[in-house]
């Protein structure tokens, strides 16, 4: 059964402009949908993060902070799947898998909790019958060579930080739908 509510703005409409720069995969395209692989577990799939990688950022960056956001979840505020932060400004790639919990992060980087209650990547699962959500990875160049946020941060609160130290934002949105 599909719901049918209004499609939910992208998140990013919402907040002060920023530059734009280059965000790619191997794994995951603008558009298209997800692979079960990059599904969470609870929706069937293998619950791994895609891999990432960045160029064209403004040479003021000093550090980064990578985003998954569903704007498309029915709940009133969204869903937070992947919230890594403090990734210095030499890192420019994530292998796929490093959202795991145990996944390779430059030293300082960390996760904070995501919406499933993990200190890790979490996969894409919409309700069964829903249209297909929107899931936006999101790379943002800091100012900063790192929030001044702890791994009890709630992504919300990384999310506060992130507006005051931004100055540049790189988006993929893929998709994904169950049935």
């Amino acid at each position: 059964m599909s719901l049918e509510r209004p499609v939910a703005p992208d998140p990013y409409e919402l907040l002060p402009r920023l530059p734009s720069f280059t965000l790619d995969s191997d794994d995951v395209a603008d558009g298209q949908p997800l692979g079960r692989e990059f599904a969470h577990s609870s929706a069937g799939g293998d619950n791994v993060s895609p891999q990432l990688s960045w160029s064209g950022y403004p040479s003021s960056a000093r550090g980064f902070v990578v985003t998954v956001y569903d704007p498309d979840a029915p709940t009133g505020c969204g869903f937070w799947h992947w919230v890594l932060v403090n990734l210095p400004a030499s890192t420019t790639e994530l292998a796929r898998g490093a959202g795991s919990v145990n996944g390779l992060l430059p030293a300082g980087a960390f996760h904070v909790r995501n919406d499933f209650g993990e200190q890790a990547y979490g996969g894409a699962a919409p309700p069964p019958g829903d249209r297909p959500h929107r899931y936006v990875f999101a790379v943002h160049a800091l100012d900063t060579a790192g929030l001044d946020v702890d791994e009890s941060a709630s992504p919300a609160y990384v999310g506060f930080n992130l507006t005051f130290h931004a100055v540049a934002r790189a988006t993929l949105r893929p998709t994904y739908a169950i049935g």
